[in-house]
């Protein structure tokens, strides 16, 4: 009797293609969202709504310079992106490095994300954040704001 075609295991490129799955699919969201920025120019008004926080206190959020300084990042210019948002291009850094990580690990074993956080890095995390907010908002931390 002939082996039905659910019956085979499945080959090595579609079993890899298949664990690459979610990360390809984040890669290509981002990706998407990444171009719209790039040809988007954030510096420009009317193209993407204000900081409600700036509008309203005149204090700059942790986002605040993000998306230029994603811009300018696309535009193969980090000093400027730096100047925009330090905290936010970190953050790009560390999401790249991870995503190549969670790819490698998806196509060798199947596993998800390589690093599990725990409460005291969230913690941790959100003390960065905290400490950049107050201190490009302060006249010495002036460096920091966009």
């Amino acid at each position: 009797m002939r082996e039905q075609a659910h019956d085979r295991p499945a080959g090595r490129p579609v079993a890899a293609a298949r664990r690459a799955g979610a990360p390809l699919g984040v890669a290509a969201a981002l990706g998407a969202a990444v171009a719209w920025v790039g040809a988007v120019d954030p510096g420009l008004p009317g193209h993407y709504p204000t900081c409600p926080l700036l509008r309203w206190t005149g204090l700059y959020c942790p986002g605040c310079g993000g998306l230029r300084g994603l811009h300018a990042l696309v535009h193969g210019d980090p000093v400027a992106a730096l100047g925009a948002n330090a905290l936010a291009v970190a953050g790009y850094a560390a999401f790249a490095v991870l995503w190549v990580l969670w790819l490698v690990r998806a196509l060798r074993t199947g596993g998800g994300m390589p690093v599990e956080l725990r409460a005291k890095h969230w913690w941790v995390l959100a003390g960065v954040v905290l400490v950049f907010t107050v201190v490009r908002n302060l006249p010495f931390g002036s460096a920091l704001a966009p």
